[in-house]
């Protein structure tokens, strides 16, 4: 006789499998990707063509490089700011 119970359990499993698969693929590939940022960036491997350089010349490019995060970051905090009081306005007028 066929139990009403299998078939119901069946039927919930092949319906959740492929969300459950897929979250379970995404852990895994999750928990590989904490593993390699735990190692850490080694940026100076990719700055070490400018270490021929003059000292002069070494602190041109350093400077340009921190004007340019510095800017960076100026920037995208003046677009959150600029966000932040459209939204704040359009709450005001709402």
């Amino acid at each position: 006789m066929l139990n009403i119970y299998e078939v119901i359990v069946n039927f919930i499993d092949s319906v959740f499998q492929p969300p459950i698969s897929f979250l379970q693929l995404a852990i895994e590939r999750l928990q590989v990707a904490r593993m390699v940022t735990a190692q850490g960036l080694d940026i100076g491997q990719y700055f070490r063509v400018f270490g021929d350089l003059p000292t002069a010349w070494q602190m041109v490019i350093t400077s340009a490089l921190i004007a340019t995060v510095l800017l960076g970051t100026l920037l995208t905090f003046r677009s959150i700011m600029r966000l932040y009081y459209a939204v704040k306005e359009g709450v005001h007028w709402w």
